[in-house]
């Protein structure tokens, strides 16, 4: 009989049809489904996965206590995580000390800029943790568009938008491909980065890829500086095709 274990499942970016059969079976199966949300909303993850749990599936939702209330660079704001992280860990394990499998919902990939991972080095080596992994929130972007992102030998850069201004040209200048992320309040400062090293025309702005009210467009013909969560800027590469 194999040993109560935790599983990160990639739940995908928000179409329930692009979970893999994997995710669908565990999801379906779990005896505790655990998920991140803000406090007060369903969590994305969770609602990807309405209709899917048992009936009598223990939920565990876990509530960030801050998202962007406290700033990045504010030691305040890695001390709160840490012991928020620290407490969940604690949880989950207690259903595995009692018998139980936990199922982690991931949007997108676990591995990919998830909070999971801050769960899976804490958890690894003291529980059983198996990784299932999703398709990603950018891939579901790149698709939306229309057009390859990337051609031959381009490179493709990942950058989150919450970079120093100067990191952050200094990549999207050097790199074939881009997609940037986190952008939120940050959009302003991207947009004249692209404008200042002349990437703006090839810029293309996916939001909420792969969910209800996918929108994609042009950053240049973009007229507001809003940004939610789930939005994303794509520069695709033009490299070598036969």
């Amino acid at each position: 009989m194999s040993k109560p274990t935790v599983y990160g499942v990639g739940v995908g970016p928000g179409d329930p049809d692009l979970m893999s059969v994997r995710a669908a079976r565990l999801v379906g199966a779990a005896k505790v489904v655990a998920y991140f949300r803000k406090a007060g909303r369903a969590g994305h993850a969770r609602t990807i996965v309405n209709g899917l749990l048992a009936s009598d599936a223990i939920e565990e939702p876990l509530d960030y206590p801050v998202t962007t209330e406290i700033a990045l660079d504010d030691p305040a704001y890695a001390a709160t995580l840490r012991s928020f992280y620290e407490e969940c860990v604690a949880r989950l394990s207690a259903h595995v000390a009692s018998g139980r499998d936990v199922v982690v919902l991931c949007e997108g990939d676990p591995f990919l800029y998830g909070s999971f991972m801050h769960l899976y080095h804490r958890l690894v080596g003291t529980v059983p943790v198996v990784v299932v992994p999703g398709i990603s929130g950018m891939a579901a972007c790149w698709t939306a568009s229309g057009t390859p992102i990337t051609y031959g030998d381009d490179v493709l850069c990942v950058v989150p938008a919450t970079l120093r201004a100067e990191r952050l040209a200094e990549v999207v200048r050097t790199s074939d491909a881009v997609v940037i992320m986190k952008l939120g309040r940050n959009l302003p400062k991207v947009r004249r980065i692209l404008q200042d090293v002349g990437l703006l025309d090839r810029a293309i702005y996916v939001e909420r890829g792969a969910m209800a009210g996918e929108t994609v467009l042009r950053l240049a013909d973009k007229q507001t500086d809003e940004a939610p969560y789930f939005s994303m800027i794509l520069v695709h590469g033009q490299g070598r095709r036969p």
